[in-house]
Order: C-alpha cells, then structure tokens, then sequence
C-alpha cells in the first residue's frame, strides 16, 4: 500500500488537474465512487483505480466487475487526499482514456453550440441538461474545460453519454472555428438559434422560443455569461429567441435559460 506523499503517484494524478497534461497524456480523472458508478454504466472502463482498503472493502461488486487488465493501487487516505482537488475524498480515484468518451456524431441533427461558456458549474449542469433534452453534440468554443472536476461533478455522469467537440487553442481562434462550423451547417440546412435577453438587438426578429420549429435540425448557440453571443457568432444565427421574463431581472442564468430551450423540441415531438 502506497503511504508516503512523495511517491510518484501522487504527482502524476496531481498533475491530471491541468487541461495540458490531460491532453499529453490522454487520459483523465475521475474522483469519487458516483463518477466511476457513472462511467461503469457505459462502455468507458477505466485504467487504473487508486482506492484506499476501506472502500473497497465497502465496494467489491464494483471491483468484481472489472476486467483484470485494471490496475489497482492501494494508497491510504493521506495520500488519497494529496492526490486529488476534492477536499474530502470518498475513498477512490479513477483513470480513463480519453478514447473511452463518446465518439462525435456526424449525423448529429440536434447540437448544443456554446461561445466561451467560463463556469463549470453552468457547463456541468448544461451537459445533465442536454443529454435529458436528446441533444446528439455539443460544440464548445473555449471556455471552461469540460474535463475539470467541478464540470465532472456537476454533470453528473453526462459527459459519458454525449459527444462534445473542443474548438480552438485561443478566444479568437475558438470563435472564428465556430463560426465556420455553424456556416458550413447553415449550408446543410440547420437553422442557428441564438439566444438574446428581452428587447436586446439581434440580426434578425427575436421571437420567443416556442415560435421556432425546433423539429428541424438546429443547433442552439447559449453565449458567455458576461458578454453574451460573440457578434461574430451573432451574424452566423438564422433565429433569434428570447425567454420573457419579469423585467426586473436584467437576465437569467445560462443554465437555467437553457432548460426550457432546450427541452421545447422533446415537448413539440410529445405534443404532435
């Protein structure tokens, strides 16, 4: 069993808490039992699993399950703790390959577009959110890294379930590469729907979201907390929509803007 805070371990799962060497090493971390009982569910099996005696002790179904080729290491919960960001850790860690996550869908007719979305929290919720509304992909323009722990978390599992594709290395680029791809599907036949506050300028007549014929394909574009749809993004929406709202409230969270939004298509199709 692993005791000592030195051993390489720790310094090699500490070092996953960055998006760059999630990347190198193409793989990722998973902390707690509900994000590995999460990626059990589907066929993301994970690598490694650094678990202390005690939880695993209380979880053998979940280690009888797996295939040999798992590695497990034994650590104590000192080193646990050392290891990982969550503040009291439950007892496990997991590794997985990047490979394992849902591979993009070409034939996606439903997209979730966000520009430079910067909360985990909202992220986190938007993918639970999508992947409850049938969304096939989610595009995302910089932003928060969809791989951190508190997007993990927050998501609760659902980044197992639903493709996402990262755009960019940089803000200008993430944008001008969201904006070739939102063109090349307006070319395809999708209608772009972006999203404004109530009385705010568009490019085109801003209608209320159950306006929209949300059976055709579409791609819903939700902008950065702060400075909205980038006006370069703007430009590229074939519909604009609004969500009324008591104008006292100057606007809504993104997260809780997107649920209506993005769950109109599911009750159009159960309503036609």
């Amino acid at each position: 069993m692993i005791t000592s805070s030195r051993n390489p371990l720790v310094r090699r799962l500490k070092a996953l808490s960055a998006p760059k060497e999630r990347y190198q090493k193409s793989s990722f971390l998973l902390e707690g039992s509900n994000l590995l009982k999460e990626a059990l569910k589907t066929s993301s099996l994970p690598s490694e699993i650094i678990a202390t005696p005690e939880w695993i002790e209380k979880h053998l179904e979940i280690m009888e399950c797996l295939p040999e080729s798992v590695r497990l290491h034994l650590v104590s919960k000192s080193v646990l703790k050392a290891s990982l960001t969550t503040v009291n850790p439950d007892g496990v860690a997991s590794l997985l390959s990047l490979d394992s996550l849902p591979k993009v869908n070409d034939k996606a007719d439903f997209i979730l577009a966000l520009d430079r979305l910067q909360d985990p929290g909202n992220l986190g919720t938007l993918f639970r959110t999508a992947l409850a509304a049938e969304v096939e992909d989610v595009w995302l323009a910089m932003g928060a890294d969809p791989l951190s722990q508190k997007v993990l978390r927050s998501s609760a599992g659902a980044i197992f379930h639903l493709p996402f594709q990262r755009l960019g290395n940089s803000e200008e680029d993430a944008v001008n590469e969201l904006f070739t791809k939102l063109k090349m599907a307006k070319d395809r036949g999708f209608q772009i729907v972006g999203t404004y506050g109530p009385g705010a300028h568009a490019i085109t007549r801003v209608s209320p979201y159950w306006e929209i014929n949300w059976s055709e394909p579409t791609i819903l574009v939700l902008g950065n907390e702060g400075s909205g749809l980038h006006p370069k993004i703007q430009a590229s929406c074939t519909h604009a929509v609004t969500l009324p709202h008591n104008v006292l409230v100057e606007s809504l969270n993104v997260a809780s803007a997107a649920v209506p939004l993005l769950l109109e298509r599911l009750r159009a199709k159960m309503t036609s």
